[in-house]
């Protein structure tokens, strides 16, 4: 559980940002990603983690946006390990999380989203953001700005989370390696007593590269399917869950027809159980009940929440 003594009551000071990109080989989508962050209206501390990338894009940051923090990792350390990183060593209380692909339409992005934190409960904020290559749909949107909207989790390319609480709870497991860790790191949030917030800040833009490991993708998606359950649904919930998932994952593998793949990256997932068998740190049913009405619903009101689940939320206004 996080502590209290993150929680601060009456705090007065203003929240700082700072955007974090982890990026590799993407020179020129990280250029507009980096116009649109040193374009916010207030001051914002930009940490770019350039994971071994072999096209200039070291060269391109220090050159373009010298104001920019940039960390080079000269082997391929993944982004689960950047992220991580980054939050060791920002400055800002609120870490702002966009892919290199990414860019924020407007110089208000940010600023409307700090606005958001305006309770101790929130750990997180899921920025509204569009795929826009994919659809014109807008997602993570709250339903109204009037009340709070919480969700189950947030899109690693367009959130943003208080620091001291992503730090407090060792942030995301690398062991997730690729895919998933947002979603594992959103249901020991909840478990903490944090929500994330469904956000209504302009909007970030979502230009999904060509340049994606499709094969990554379905292998460590279907094995972090099964990993997650092993880590985090408890006991009574663990062996439907493991089953449901495994049948799922493979119906999918045969709807889009990769079945074999999705396959593999189930057994993955089983081998991972056995790597880190003790690592297994289930979450209470109540948050795991809660979790999974919000991933059914997509989003519902705070006040909807069983009270108890939300550290410090009693005796405030939602």
């Amino acid at each position: 559980m996080a502590t209290n003594n993150l929680f601060r009551m009456n705090d007065v000071t203003p929240l700082k940002p700072t955007i974090v990109i982890t990026t590799k080989d993407r020179c020129d989508d990280l250029r507009n990603a980096l116009k649109s962050s040193v374009s916010q209206s207030i001051e914002t501390e930009i940490i770019v983690i350039d994971d071994a990338s072999t096209d200039g894009t070291a060269e391109m940051v220090r050159q373009e946006f010298p104001d920019a923090r940039l960390i080079e990792h000269p082997n391929s350390m993944g982004l689960v390990y950047g992220r991580n990183e980054a939050a060791t060593i920002a400055t800002g209380d609120i870490l702002f999380s966009i892919d290199d692909d990414a860019l924020f339409t407007t110089p208000n992005v940010v600023q409307q989203t700090l606005a958001q934190f305006d309770e101790q409960y929130i750990g997180a904020v899921a920025i509204p953001f569009v795929d826009v290559k994919k659809s014109p749909d807008i997602r993570q949107q709250a339903p109204s700005s009037d009340e709070c909207w919480v969700t189950d989790r947030y899109i690693g390319t367009a959130h943003a989370v208080r620091k001291d609480v992503f730090l407090d709870l060792e942030g995301y497991r690398e062991s997730y390696f690729h895919q998933g860790e947002e979603r594992d790191f959103c249901v020991r949030l909840l478990e903490a007593g944090y929500v994330v917030r469904m956000g209504n800040a302009d909007l970030i833009h979502h230009f999904e590269s060509p340049k994606r490991d499709t094969t990554r993708m379905d292998l460590y998606g279907r094995r972090n399917d099964i990993f997650f359950a092993w880590l985090n649904v408890p006991a009574s919930f663990l062996p439907i869950q493991l089953i449901g998932t495994s049948i799922k994952g493979f119906v999918f593998g045969i709807r889009v027809g990769r079945p074999l793949r999705m396959l593999q990256g189930i057994l993955m997932g089983y081998t991972a159980i056995g790597r880190f068998w003790s690592k297994r740190k289930p979450v209470r049913s109540l948050t795991y009940r809660m979790f999974r009405l919000l991933q059914k619903q997509g989003g519902i009101k705070l006040q909807d929440l069983p009270e108890e689940l939300i550290s410090g939320r009693k005796g405030t206004e939602a």
